[in-house]
């Protein structure tokens, strides 16, 4: 999730969860030669499209905190895996 976090989601993190779903639809991690450049262009555009979405998107609650919601998920993943 990128929408409503104190500080903002950054450009990096966009780009990222852009990339992954990339790889994801694309079922490919690293693109062949003849591919790259669609792979790049796609990148590019579900990357504009996210920071579109989450700049327009709007919401009532307060801002989450990044430190809290991370050491949640920390907590979930070590009830799951049953990691210490």
């Amino acid at each position: 999730m990128l929408h409503n976090f104190a500080p903002p989601a950054t450009e990096e993190e966009i780009r990222a969860a852009a990339l992954q779903y990339v790889r994801k639809v694309s079922g490919s991690a690293r693109p062949s030669a003849a591919n790259t450049e669609a792979f790049d262009e796609a990148v590019d555009a579900v990357t504009e499209a996210t920071r579109t979405l989450l700049d327009r998107l709007v919401t009532r609650a307060p801002p989450r905190d990044r430190e809290v919601e991370a050491a949640r998920a920390r907590a979930r993943a070590a009830e799951r895996y049953g990691n210490t």
